[in-house]
């Protein structure tokens, strides 16, 4: 019930003044900001479905900029793989030229000269640098030189020449998130790339007496295995074999000892991550020397880089030895290039996956920004015809209250 007074009037204009007002403010942000949902109780519902639409879009556009870092990177490094191998078949051109043994000594030492000159240029390859500054062959030691170059004397040479190339960089690889909860590995580990022959490890050391003292922990191929207190040698190649690492574990039937062999062309790399299990086996020394080149003084390895390859090519053309390249350094080029076309062919394949990634992020974003726009944006023709609506009724509310209180004094004093 409302009490009737000389004040209703001017209280009931004044209300009435403050409600117009406020609708043609709230309006007015409207047109200003071009959102129609200006505060959270304006519609708790779509503002609850924007906040969501709006950060799922911003993860989408996270997503499409990693995929396009991603095509770079493998363009990039694609470039240098297939240059690289259009190096190793002119070197097996010469190998194939140099295995006849028709040849003089001078000639083969003329060839020698051309594959050195091949051989610095797949190094160079090899420490290609991106354009971003980093190593592209390094795995995730993106700020240090991947392969290192050792000069020596060499028999036939009056000069120093490359004597071998060592591998400075890691395994490791980045996982890139290109969908939601999605990944791409980018793994450009030198010591795979550029490996020509599958290697292998001969334990020297006696494992059959062998067991694990207590529980630890071990690496291989960058992959960590457990080892059980009480576990014998047996039990350890059973464990690395179903590991997924990409090597696979044997026991010497004439040795007992602990034999290794990778799946593909790439460089063994055994680490003690807890415990020294592979210490106590013969095959790494101390945790204090680092892998790859931690092997122990017992043990036999077999399968080298192409560099190894190309070097041995060469100093076998420099020796004259026509028979050592037509069999041994022929077949280890061969390796070598068929490696190097996977890994080529893989660079290839990831490239068109991140493509497509970045199509279906590019679509899935323009949907979502349709979601964004039908929950938030404001409707400019609606919107201008009722906020002339609004203008209207406030200048109606205010001619009718300049009326209402249009006697004064001077009224009363006639």
């Amino acid at each position: 019930m409302r009490r009737i007074s000389s004040a209703m009037n001017n209280m009931d204009t004044q209300s009435a003044l403050r409600l117009q007002e406020s609708r043609l403010n709230r309006a007015n942000n409207q047109m200003g900001s071009q959102q129609k949902i200006q505060s959270l109780r304006d519609d708790p519902i779509a503002a609850g479905h924007l906040v969501r639409y709006k950060s799922y879009l911003g993860r989408v556009n996270t997503f499409e900029n990693n995929a396009k870092a991603l095509t770079d990177q493998f363009a990039f490094s694609e470039g240098y793989m297939t240059n690289s191998l259009e190096i190793m078949q002119r070197v097996r051109e010469l190998a194939v030229t140099g295995a006849n043994g028709v040849y003089t000594k001078d000639d083969m030492n003329n060839m020698a000269m051309e594959v050195d000159e091949l051989l610095k240029e797949l190094v160079q390859n090899a420490n290609a640098i991106s354009s971003d500054g980093n190593a592209v062959f390094g795995g995730t030691n993106t700020k240090s030189t991947p392969f290192e170059i050792e000069m020596g004397a060499v028999q036939g040479s009056a000069v120093p020449l490359i004597e071998s190339v060592r591998y400075n960089g890691n395994i490791d690889s980045n996982k890139i998130e290109v969908d939601e909860n999605k990944y791409m590995n980018v793994n450009n580990a030198g010591n795979r790339t550029f490996w020509a022959e599958q290697q292998q490890l001969f334990g020297g050391r006696d494992a059959s007496s062998w067991q694990a003292e207590r529980d630890s922990v071990i690496s291989v191929d960058g992959v960590e295995i457990s080892i059980n207190s009480g576990d014998n040698v047996y039990a350890l190649a059973s464990k690395i074999n179903e590991s997924g690492a990409a090597v696979r574990a044997s026991i010497d039937p004439i040795t007992n000892g602990l034999n290794l062999e990778t799946t593909d062309a790439r460089q063994l790399w055994l680490q003690d991550v807890d415990g020294n299990a592979l210490n106590e086996l013969g095959l790494i020394k101390d945790s204090s020397q680092k892998p790859p080149y931690n092997i122990g003084n017992s043990v036999r390895l077999s399968g080298g880089s192409m560099f190894d390859t190309v070097i041995a090519f060469r100093d076998a053309l420099l020796k004259g030895d026509h028979e050592a390249i037509g069999s041994r350094v022929l077949g280890s080029l061969d390796n070598g290039i068929n490696s190097l076309v996977t890994r080529i062919a893989r660079a290839g394949s990831e490239y068109e996956r991140a493509k497509l990634n970045i199509e279906r992020n590019s679509k899935t974003a323009l949907d979502v920004t349709q979601q964004v726009s039908r929950e938030g944006d404001l409707d400019i023709t609606k919107a201008i015809t009722d906020m002339k609506m609004l203008d209207y009724a406030y200048q109606a509310t205010l001619s009718n209250a300049g009326k209402l209180y249009s006697n004064t004094l001077l009224n009363y004093m006639r």
